[in-house]
């Protein structure tokens, strides 16, 4: 890889597959799914495919037009399908792959058979160093600086179960003492702001 190269920005989407593969129904995948490619039309426009390193070979997509559009934006080409010059033909042949399955499909609350939210974080949380540990508290502190005592207290003790160290470091960093949070914890009612929405023609 030549420094021409090294210095371009890479921008790289995990919805771009080659043809035989898909996307597994994992949830931290089909996210990314989403916010990634969210991520590149943000900073690079809608036509960030069209990068090298993010541009499909032998594809060619049907829309058009958008800023930072570079390969002539398919000229007098038609724009539909079906049509009568043989544009954007159907490629069976590329069609994702089957997904095995057995019974009925139907949305499943992850949360039924995962439940844990904090192994993971607190495993990570001791991977630290003890610098990087004071880091992440502090950072901490600093992004829920203005949130209500609450919400700071809950998240302390969400912390505490990912790893004392962690909910102490978070506690800290708030200025909080742990007693606060071992404590009865304020939770606010519902209020105008949280309730319903009225149908429009009910509304005054």
């Amino acid at each position: 890889m030549d420094k021409k190269k090294m210095d371009t920005p890479k921008k790289l989407t995990t919805a771009a597959v080659v043809p035989g593969i898909s996307f597994s129904p994992d949830k931290m995948l089909q996210g990314r799914l989403f916010s990634y490619g969210d991520a590149q039309r943000y900073r690079l426009g809608v036509n960030h495919h069209q990068i090298q390193v993010n541009q499909p070979k032998h594809a060619h997509a049907s829309h058009r037009d958008g800023r930072m559009r570079v390969d002539g934006n398919h000229g007098s080409v038609v724009g539909y399908q079906p049509n009568s010059f043989g544009e954007w033909q159907d490629q069976p042949e590329y069609i994702d792959p089957p997904l095995e399955l057995s019974g009925a499909a139907a949305a499943w609350n992850f949360r039924e058979d995962d439940s844990d939210y904090y192994t993971q974080p607190g495993k990570l949380f001791r991977l630290m160093s003890p610098v990087q540990q004071k880091v992440l508290c502090e950072n901490t502190g600093r992004a829920m600086g203005d949130a209500p005592e609450f919400i700071k207290i809950r998240h302390i003790g969400n912390c505490l179960k990912a790893d004392p160290a962690y909910g102490k470091g978070v506690a800290d960093a708030l200025g909080l003492p742990l007693e606060k949070v071992n404590g009865p914890v304020w939770e606010p009612s519902c209020g105008p702001s949280f309730l319903p929405r009225q149908p429009m023609d009910n509304r005054n």
